[in-house]
């Protein structure tokens, strides 16, 4: 696409958008009496306008109901995950047995670790990204010494071979010459740092023709890009649902367990009441009888509230498909990198740490700025940009389809040249 740095090429873009609706359907944050130009959905989306009635709903069915809100009526709370199943499943690429909203996403990473870690012989190793988020980090890490596994010797931290973004030929040859020494590869679908996007399809693939299980932590993909998960083969998943998904914070999490797992009563797993088969789950005679698919791995019974607020932006999700989120991410993002490059002031200081191939990432753009970097991303959340900052000298920028504009990009770049202008000498 060919790209033009004037405010009217900006706003035609954005007459033509077909989702452009989308945007009346959120509350934009207010800064300085105006709302801001809010590029942090990779941090934690806004809130749809649709949220407060689905929440407040909820609110009055306990006020009204009681305790038998659990079983009175098509909405009762016992049953209540099973409505976000068909949302889930197209969003990634699974069938509905597959998937279920449950937990927060360490808590999951850490009951798909203790069912997919099962160091074995020689079978050990476990093989992360070098630099990976904390949480995957340290659950990693955890399971191996419960297990008596030595993460010093037998936790393989991949780094890139060049500069900060991987290679998928890199991958599949590091994970065949582990070989049958590996038990899991356990990577993001997104890179939270770089916003590269991995190929899991060959991933995976790499990983089962060692022996091996591969998962992936979704937090940065859920809701960003395409996924078949089902189709690709891909063992497990886990997903936050605050950031793409606009759920509100510290929301429900969810998981993905592919079909040939999930339906084995016999696949190892921490269990819980709420993954007993709902059939006869009060019956109360502590003979474990797992629920059908992925509801399985379920402990507890659901937060209703804050399944109530991701099943309200699951509505606005359901008005459109991620096909077309993406059609028009790539344009947005597309339109920002061009932006960001093509100015002579913004391309001497900032450097592009994400890929360039559109089909390797998703929304974000993470800037490395050589020069005063904190102080520019301070002026610009002075100025109403909300963004986020992640060290060393990076700042994140993720324009997203359902509520960002064209416009919106092109005066963040406006605003960045003149605090580079101010700031970097």
């Amino acid at each position: 696409m060919n790209f033009e740095n004037t405010p009217d090429f900006a706003k035609a873009q954005d007459q033509n958008d077909n989702l452009k609706h989308f945007r009346e359907q959120f509350h934009i944050p207010q800064k300085n009496g105006k709302p801001t130009i809010y590029f942090c959905g990779n941090s934690l989306g806004v809130q749809p306008k649709i949220t407060e009635e689905y929440v407040q709903g909820e609110l009055s069915r306990w006020r009204e109901k009681g305790v038998e809100g659990h079983f009175d009526g098509d909405d009762a709370w016992a049953d209540y995950h099973l409505k976000s199943k068909n949302s889930l499943a197209k969003l990634t690429g699974a069938k509905p047995l597959e998937v279920v909203a449950m937990n927060n996403l360490t808590t999951n990473l850490h009951l798909l670790l203790a069912s997919f870690y099962q160091p074995k012989g020689k079978r050990v190793k476990l093989m992360i990204e070098g630099g990976a988020f904390p949480s995957d980090h340290y659950a990693a890490e955890s399971h191996m010494k419960r297990m008596g596994i030595a993460p010093e010797e037998h936790l393989i931290t991949l780094t890139p071979k060049s500069g900060e973004c991987f290679t998928t030929e890199e991958i599949v040859e590091a994970i065949h010459a582990t070989g049958d020494e590996l038990a899991l590869v356990m990577f993001p679908g997104v890179q939270y740092y770089t916003g590269q996007f991995f190929d899991m399809k060959a991933i995976t693939a790499a990983a089962h023709e060692v022996g091996a299980f591969a998962g992936f932590d979704l937090a940065h993909a859920m809701g960003n890009l395409p996924m078949s998960l089902h189709a690709d083969g891909v063992d497990f998943a886990a997903w936050c649902t605050y950031k793409y998904l606009n759920s509100g914070p510290g929301a429900v999490s969810g998981i993905f367990i592919h079909e040939k797992h999930c339906t084995d009563a016999n696949f190892p797993k921490l269990t819980g009441w709420w993954g007993h088969d709902r059939k006869t789950r009060f019956k109360m005679d502590n003979q474990f009888v797992p629920n059908p698919g992925a509801d399985g791995w379920m402990l507890s019974n659901s937060n209703i509230i804050t399944q109530a607020a991701h099943l309200a932006s699951l509505s606005v999700f359901d008005q459109t498909d991620i096909t077309a989120l993406r059609a028009k991410s790539l344009r947005l993002t597309g339109y920002l990198e061009y932006l960001l490059t093509h100015d002579e002031i913004i391309s001497q200081h900032i450097r592009l740490i994400t890929p360039t191939d559109p089909e390797q990432r998703g929304c974000q753009l993470s800037m490395y700025i050589d020069q005063n970097g904190k102080s520019i991303f301070d002026g610009l959340i002075a100025n109403g940009v909300i963004l986020d900052w992640r060290e060393p000298n990076v700042i994140r920028v993720a324009p997203t389809p359902l509520y960002n504009t064209f416009e919106e990009v092109w005066h963040f770049c406006q605003l960045l040249r003149k605090l580079i202008e101010t700031n970097a000498g």
